[in-house]
């Protein structure tokens, strides 16, 4: 059952619609770009933007970069020593990753 505060809503909604409110507006037509936070808990998320709006960076994200950029680095490479030193060095950073969420 929807509370008025959900009708009254959805009612300015649908009238903000109908006047054209919701046109022009920038990244109209795009899908949206969502962060790679969705699996991290509401709390975590929260501090996350906080630290990040002061300009700090929660261990965590950066060992999610850094993970990110080793993966592509290594699909861009053929088999050999190079490869095999990337990818013991992936795996030592997905399990920092893992031993940071406990």
């Amino acid at each position: 059952m929807a509370s008025i505060h959900d009708i009254l809503a959805e009612q300015r909604i649908a009238d903000a619609l109908r006047r054209g409110d919701f046109d022009h507006l920038p990244g109209a037509g795009r899908p949206l770009l969502f962060d790679d936070e969705a699996l991290v808990p509401a709390e975590q998320r929260m501090v996350n933007t906080i630290l990040r709006n002061a300009g700090f960076c929660p261990p965590e994200i950066g060992l999610r970069k850094e993970i990110a950029r080793l993966r592509s680095e290594i699909a861009g490479l053929e088999e050999g020593a190079r490869r095999s030193a990337l990818r013991r060095r992936l795996a030592l950073l997905i399990l920092q990753m893992a031993e940071t969420r406990r």
